[in-house]
């Protein structure tokens, strides 16, 4: 934080002076390993130690509708016109993360915290909504993913959206952030079993790369559907939540200036991996394409699955509902974070992993309130889940634009920020950004009222 800056906390009321916490102290020993390992220049340690919030939002953005939107992609289109486009999406993503992590660093607050004391409650208010609202039903679409893995092994929805409950809460049980945040990267490594899913579809090489090199026309014109999957690809890379989580998360984890190259690491490192992951799912989805899969009579996520075992393989199947099952949970329970982070920050609540259940009631209890409200909503019968699935991205899509804008703002905020506000090239890219993505939502909306 700049020398001259001054944070209140949300509700406008000084912080009284206080002892040393439990969360005080787990923070000040992570702390000390880093410095240590600083101080004996060893950098893959210091990067292990300060890497997960860029790999984890990453992952987590890799979510149930994500994949779902990129196989929906593949079958519908094949490898052409979107494989660059994803690598697009997540330069984008890249951007928008570095800027949350420079935030973080510099201000030690969260995200909905600085929205409040910048731009005062109604604004506050304004974009505690956005995220709200997309989040709960982002997590009713992560639940989706798990119920549909679950299909393909023959569970039935109540058996593995119970799991898949269990799981989230046990991870706040931990009460560590250090060992929450490493827990969810060995989940989330899961993400890469896409790969080997595509690799069984023999993909050509040459097409690929041809794809990669030359960027392919428009597949079939300017259509309502092919927007709609534009749309969802993008909302399927940048949405609200991953501000919030990852600012906090930074915020969490104490990072500070000296961290920032790491943090700035961290996320480029996520940012591939998850880019592999979704041009993986794309890849090993591309076969049902040429066959002319009936893509729209598809309920949900094991139904890929299922049409692709006799083209990839039950092996490569099994991999790609395991795939779908991992993406619902891992993204569970960094959106479920997001949102408790968020909540407890409006109403200036402790707010940590390292909190006890006492300290951090409202911390834990929005997210255990937030996991069975979206479990319950999929359980209920004869729910149109990919349809729901593939609207979630196209509306998180939408509700990028105000988000972003308050990100600029704040990264602009030279009392906050000191010397690492923004720049011309990092404000010229955010802007790009902003307009790509508010020109895709009016075409969208064109295309609405006038399909023809």
């Amino acid at each position: 934080m700049s020398d001259n800056a001054t944070l209140m906390p949300a509700n406008g009321q000084d912080e009284p002076a206080q002892a040393l916490t439990r969360e005080d102290i787990l923070r000040a020993r992570d702390r000390l390993e880093v410095l240590r390992t600083r101080s004996q220049r060893r950098w893959l340690r210091l990067l292990w130690l300060l890497a997960g919030p860029g790999v984890l939002v990453m992952l987590g953005e890799n979510d149930g509708p994500s994949m779902v939107s990129y196989a929906t992609t593949g079958a519908s289109y094949g490898i052409g016109f979107f494989i660059p486009f994803i690598l697009l999406t997540f330069a984008m993503a890249y951007v928008v993360q570095e800027m949350t992590v420079r935030l973080g660093v510099a201000t030690h607050r969260g995200h909905a915290e600085l929205i409040f004391q910048r731009f005062g409650p109604f604004w506050g208010y304004f974009a505690m909504a956005d995220l709200v609202f997309g989040n709960l039903l982002t997590l009713v679409t992560e639940f989706i993913a798990i119920q549909a893995g679950g299909l393909y092994f023959g569970f039935r929805p109540v058996v593995s959206v119970g799991a898949g409950v269990a799981v989230v809460l046990a991870s706040l049980a931990l009460r560590r952030y250090a060992t929450w945040e490493r827990v969810l990267l060995a989940l989330a490594a899961g993400n890469l079993l896409f790969i080997p899913a595509a690799l069984l579809a023999h993909p050509d090489g040459a097409a690929l790369a041809h794809a990669l090199g030359t960027w392919g026309p428009l597949p079939g014109g300017l259509s309502t559907g092919f927007v709609v999957l534009l749309l969802a690809d993008i909302g399927a890379t940048v949405t609200p939540w991953m501000i919030f989580f990852q600012q906090s998360a930074v915020v969490d984890k104490g990072l500070t200036r000296a961290d920032l190259p790491q943090g700035r690491l961290d996320t480029a490192i996520g940012a591939f991996i998850a880019a592999m992951a979704a041009i993986a799912t794309v890849v090993a989805a591309a076969p049902l394409h040429a066959l002319h899969a009936p893509i729209r009579q598809f309920v949900s996520g094991a139904d890929f699955a299922t049409a692709l075992q006799p083209l990839i393989g039950h092996t490569g199947a099994t991999l790609f509902a395991l795939g779908m099952t991992e993406a619902g949970l891992v993204a569970a329970m960094t959106i479920s974070t997001s949102s408790s982070y968020a909540l407890a920050e409006t109403i200036s609540a402790r707010h940590s992993l390292n909190l006890d259940f006492r300290s951090g009631r409202w911390f834990y209890g929005a997210a255990i309130v937030s996991t069975l409200f979206a479990a319950g909503i999929v359980l209920i019968p004869h729910a149109p889940l990919l349809a729901l699935t593939l609207s979630v991205n196209v509306i998180a899509t939408l509700l990028m634009a105000p988000a972003l804008l308050f990100l600029l703002l704040l990264v602009n905020d030279a009392e906050i920020m000191g010397d690492l506000a923004n720049r011309r090239l990092g404000n010229l890219a955010g802007g790009l950004i902003i307009i790509g993505i508010a020109l895709a939502g009016a075409v969208y909306g064109v295309l609405m009222v006038f399909p023809t």
